[in-house]
């Protein structure tokens, strides 16, 4: 707002109005008085207590249009260190400038549009990461490498150009993953195996909201990764998702930071190409195979099916495979659905990702068989009653929310190896009738895709209840208008539609 129009709004005289435009009008001038002390030879104390009032000042778009200039920016860059060439990084009284300019340009450009593009023009994108190389390795510093990210994470969200770029011309991918490895401080046992410390401390509330920022800006690099094209890109993709699993297997300082943590976790390795998702497992090691072959031993002949997954030293394991991480999120599922709301945003993203899992890599899924669906032995309440992760699962398969009752019903089918009668064993045929319906499959059947045979798995309660099952079967009507069940009824049209066609 000029002057002309700010002193014909107060002469106009209405209260609110001239307390408004005097407000905005004192803002938008504190504020190009600040970008004027900026430039000068001040001291530190001085920038900082300036940048702090800027920062305040940059949450209203209105105050931010007249003073979002290419000038204003290169002055916050230069404070920020985004245009320093050198590798120097030494002088710890210069950090909380560092990071105050760093918040202030995280405002700026989520507020102004004329900052966005400018951003693109000054190329900030790459002095960002320029900026996190020179930090990755240094513990120290986390404030400037999470304002860095958050401002990375920005960028990448509002510009598709700039996911482009991150990905392909500034190795976004390893640097991004290089910074969750110094986070999370790991050490490798292997090419994609990493030490877990199952007793060691929480990370510190620094090192969780860094990975946080971190995980969110890797989420932008890497939405549109559905395929793997090169051997490299397939090697960072492994890299990144043993490093998530890492993640999954570590907690914050607190159980909300901890869940938030998981969360981003669990969206990004939605990101990664299925292929590479076998990393969340890992063989044991001679050590724990012996554990476990001792464990396995000392359980009673009659636990066949408990033989199968056993809990030693807090490490899951199934079919000598490390199942810490999908058990992890197994749980995270169902805090979720306990949670009761919010289930688009907060339960399909892991359903999916179990889902697409346990279709891909048959350990997975036949560990997750084993924890939802084990054998039936309570064959007298309805699927959807009770307080097993099954029951919670069944309830959702008729959830008002179509998403959300798509996606519970392709997890359960899918643990069910798409079979519909074992689907309807676990589920009962009203709870799984709409799946069946958009597939197809309510005369019976299987889906397209191929899975193993493995042994049968009824208990002797299910074998004695089956034949009751019988009273419930789909129907249709016949010709005639009578009820059959449905497969005979298709089977009469389709001699009628026959009968017709030769008659013409």
């Amino acid at each position: 707002m000029d002057e002309e129009r700010a002193l014909y709004i107060v002469r106009a005289g209405e209260a609110g109005a001239i307390e408004r435009v005097l407000r905005d009008y004192s803002d938008k001038k504190l504020c190009e008085g600040i970008f004027k002390v900026l430039v000068k030879d001040i001291p530190t104390t001085c920038q900082v207590s300036c940048l702090e009032v800027l920062r305040i000042l940059s949450r209203d778009k209105k105050v931010l249009v007249p003073v979002t200039t290419k000038e204003n920016m290169q002055i916050l860059l230069r404070l920020a260190k985004l245009n320093e060439s050198d590798d120097s990084l030494e002088k710890v009284s210069e950090f909380p400038v560092i990071v105050e300019s760093l918040k202030c340009l995280c405002n700026i450009v989520f507020n102004s549009q004329m900052a966005q593009q400018l951003s693109l023009e000054l190329n900030l994108a790459a002095k960002l990461c320029n900026l996190l190389r020179k930090c990755k390795d240094r513990k120290f510093i986390n404030d400037i490498k999470c304002f860095d990210l958050r401002l990375l994470f920005l960028l990448s969200l509002l510009h598709t150009d700039i996911r482009s770029q991150l990905r392909y011309e500034l190795q976004g991918l390893p640097l991004l993953t290089q910074i969750l490895e110094s986070a999370f401080s790991i050490k490798w046992t292997d090419e994609y195996e990493s030490a877990i410390d199952h007793n060691g401390p929480p990370l510190s509330p620094q090192e969780t909201d860094c990975a946080i920022e971190a995980l969110k800006a890797l989420f932008n690099v890497t939405v549109d990764s559905w395929k793997v094209h090169k051997e490299s890109d397939s090697h960072q993709f492994r890299v990144m998702a043993a490093v998530l699993r890492h993640c999954l297997l570590i907690v914050g300082p607190t159980e909300d930071k901890t869940e938030e943590l998981h969360s981003n976790a669990v969206n990004l390795l939605s990101n990664v190409p299925v292929s590479c998702l076998d990393v969340l497992i890992c063989p044991l090691t001679h050590e724990e195979t012996a554990q476990e072959a001792t464990t396995l031993d000392e359980l009673p002949s009659d636990k066949t099916a408990e033989k199968e997954t056993v809990l030693k030293n807090n490490t899951m394991v199934y079919n000598g495979m490390n199942m810490e991480a999908i058990h992890v999120l197994l749980s995270f599922m169902e805090k979720r659905i306990d949670k009761g709301s919010s289930y688009r945003e907060g339960l399909t993203p892991v359903l999916s990702l179990l889902t697409e899992c346990s279709r891909a890599h048959r350990n997975i899924r036949k560990f997750l068989k084993d924890q939802v669906l084990p054998p039936l032995r309570d064959v007298t309440n309805r699927p959807e009653v009770g307080s097993t992760v099954r029951n919670k699962l069944v309830r959702l398969m008729t959830h008002v929310d179509l998403g959300v009752k798509q996606i519970a019903a392709e997890f359960l089918f899918v643990l069910c190896k798409e079979r519909v009668d074992s689907l309807l064993k676990y589920t009962g045929y009203g709870n799984a009738a709409g799946l069946l319906a958009a597939r197809g499959l309510l005369a019976g059947g299987r889906g397209d895709n191929w899975y193993s045979e493995d042994e049968d798995t009824d208990t002797e309660e299910y074998k004695n209840a089956k034949p009751k099952e019988e009273l419930l079967k789909p129907m249709g009507l016949k010709p005639d208008g009578t009820i059959t069940p449905l497969e005979e009824a298709l089977n009469q049209y389709s001699v009628i539609e026959e009968t017709s066609s030769d008659t013409d």
